[in-house]
């Protein structure tokens, strides 16, 4: 339907390590903080979800330290010729153990959400997401909307206030979550004739979802 070439990104089988050389840190503090010399781990722990079957979602860290991202090769919610009602709802929720160095501690300041839409004049998409630490008070979900006509890349971000971080406890282990999800509304498209779509997957190799660390040292014991 797309007429696009899939690249599908490495495998995620159980818990998976996603490691990368480290750059040097930058020589002075920046809003998010300094981020650690050493090597930052994340072992995936869980993936469940329409929008990200078995093999199809791929979590690496950024050489600096600064982000990692998660990259998706199956995530579309479509409605329309050739669809399934339930193909216009797709979500992943991923659970991810994330390895810092010792002596430091982390937020997500950011998420940018990226994909591709199709939506045809009538029709309605949603994009929504939220991420939280285990055992902590789960966020609200941030949602974005579109409307058709629409055939283009998007991009979304979230973004929290430097003050309104939630860093993971200094010394212990608290699995970091994401929770995802696409819609797609006919609404009052003609679906025996047309398609609408709207997908978060990484078919030209270069979609993906970016969260920026904000990285803080914690204090001495």
């Amino acid at each position: 339907m797309r007429g696009r070439t899939k690249l599908r990104p490495a495998v995620l089988g159980g818990a998976v390590a996603a490691l990368l050389t480290v750059a040097a840190p930058p020589a002075g503090a920046t809003p998010f903080g300094v981020p650690p010399p050493d090597k930052v781990v994340i072992d995936v722990v869980t993936v469940n979800g329409s929008g990200c079957p078995a093999g199809t979602a791929n979590v690496a860290v950024s050489p600096d330290n600064t982000a990692f991202t998660v990259s998706y090769s199956d995530y579309v919610a479509q409605v329309g010729v050739g669809s399934k009602p339930t193909d216009a709802r797709r979500n992943c929720q991923l659970s991810l153990n994330v390895h810092v160095p010792q002596g430091f501690t982390y937020a997500v300041a950011r998420a940018d959400y990226r994909g591709f839409a199709h939506l045809e004049k009538g029709a309605a998409g949603l994009e929504r997401a939220n991420y939280y630490f285990q055992g902590m008070q789960q966020t609200s979900f941030v949602n974005h909307h579109f409307t058709g006509p629409l055939n283009d890349n998007w991009q979304t971000s979230d973004t929290t206030d430097i003050d309104a971080l939630v860093y993971a406890p200094c010394g212990a282990m608290r699995y970091f979550n994401i929770n995802t999800e696409l819609r797609v509304d006919a609404g009052t498209s003609d679906t025996s004739k047309t398609s609408s779509f709207l997908m978060m997957d990484s078919t030209d190799g270069n979609i993906s979802t970016l969260y920026h660390f904000a990285w803080k040292q914690c204090p001495a014991e």
